[in-house]
């Protein structure tokens, strides 16, 4: 077990992590989440390997397969009863119960991956923690990143289902940009909640790629 977690690092580990796990299903969210991937990745090529932070019971990896059928899957998440559904539903992802920030992206047994994926998760980290979010994030990929989250041009706080600082905005994107010289913006984009066919969260997406 991990030590000296910060308050959020429990939160999503503990019950509210599992009533997250719980109420996140459906054919729905598959279908839209492979919607932006499409998008997201059009002016690339194949992804053969993809590690994702945060990954829940895996919903995201579950669009890129159909994307890219065989691609060699790792997953990154804090809360164990999402790890263990990861595992029923893509029994050879290889799923680490960690917190990001408890990560060593040297676990990965094949080296770096051609994706470093994270959505829908900065926004719930402690600020004081995402400069070794990021690092976590730069060091597992020697081509792209993806980020998909809530966008703020300014750093920002804002109440999460009645809970206090469990959500943060920023410009996580160009915080990366900023922080990793060899890192250069590919495409970047938005989906939004009332998009009549395939609805998210009103979250942005950035491309990142790494020269």
């Amino acid at each position: 077990m991990e030590t000296n977690r910060t308050e959020q690092e429990l939160f999503w580990s503990g019950e509210f992590g599992d009533e997250y796990t719980k109420r996140n299903v459906g054919a729905e969210l598959l279908a839209s989440n492979l919607s932006l991937f499409s998008r997201a990745f059009s002016r690339i090529r194949k992804i053969d390997s993809v590690v994702e932070f945060g990954a829940n019971i895996g919903l995201n990896l579950q669009a890129l397969r159909l994307l890219y059928p065989g691609q060699v899957q790792y997953a990154v998440e804090i809360n164990s009863l999402a790890a263990a559904k990861i595992k029923e539903s893509l029994p050879d992802v290889e799923v680490f119960n960690y917190s990001i920030a408890g990560f060593d992206p040297k676990k990965i047994n094949r080296g770096l991956c051609d994706l470093a994926l994270i959505k829908g998760v900065l926004i719930h980290v402690n600020p004081d923690q995402l400069d070794v979010v990021y690092q976590k994030l730069y060091n597992s990929t020697h081509k792209y990143i993806l980020i998909c989250e809530y966008y703020n041009p300014k750093p920002d706080v804002i109440s999460y289902r009645g809970h206090t600082d469990r959500l943060f905005r920023r410009d996580f994107a160009g915080e990366m940009l900023d922080k990793f010289s060899d890192l250069s913006l590919l495409d970047y984009g938005f989906a939004y909640h009332r998009d009549p066919s395939f609805p998210q969260d009103d979250i942005s997406w950035f491309l990142l790629n790494k020269v």
